[in-house]
């Protein structure tokens, strides 16, 4: 069972750093064809998700299943790292377009916790790298004043969330 209610024609975006849990969040979550992840795009531009150079195609890949997801009404979950406000901005512009709502789900995870869970991914992102995305977290408040309709904590999903206004 889904512990995040989202409406079906809804746009919501993951954020955190790599090896937060997204990823796991969003398969164990929600339906395959309802992830637009940014790692699966990077994918099939490059046939390696790895492949950071293959990074703005990829995107451009993901920002047209977006656009074609949210056009129909579907539920649309960006799992990508999502930090960055430029980003954000993008797919809040795009859902208001469309007349979705959107919902940040922000994973809040300790650095320790996912250095560690980092460690142990098959796919390991460089510890700098994760320290930087890490030191990036967009802050609750700040995602409500960016427009968020409604701001979820990962650690609090089974347990209550916040929403915004």
């Amino acid at each position: 069972m889904n512990p995040l209610p989202l409406p079906a024609r809804e746009a919501c975006a993951l954020m955190g750093p790599p090896g937060s849990g997204k990823s796991t969040f969003a398969r164990q979550h929600l339906k395959p064809t309802e992830i637009v992840s940014s790692d699966f795009c990077r994918a099939l531009v490059a046939d390696d998700e790895n492949d950071q150079s293959a990074t703005g195609d990829a995107f451009e890949v993901l920002h047209l299943i977006v656009d074609k997801r949210l056009a129909r009404g579907r539920l649309t979950v960006i799992d990508a790292t999502n930090l960055r406000s430029s980003d954000r901005a993008w797919l809040l512009a795009r859902a208001r377009h469309w007349k979705r709502l959107t919902t940040a789900v922000l994973f809040d995870v300790p650095l320790a916790t996912v250095q560690a869970q980092n460690a142990g991914r098959d796919r390991v992102v460089p510890a700098h790298v994760v320290r930087e995305f890490h030191g990036l977290l967009p802050t609750v408040d700040q995602l409500h004043d960016e427009g968020w309709d409604a701001v979820h904590l990962s650690s609090t999903l089974t347990r209550r969330s916040r929403t915004g206004r």
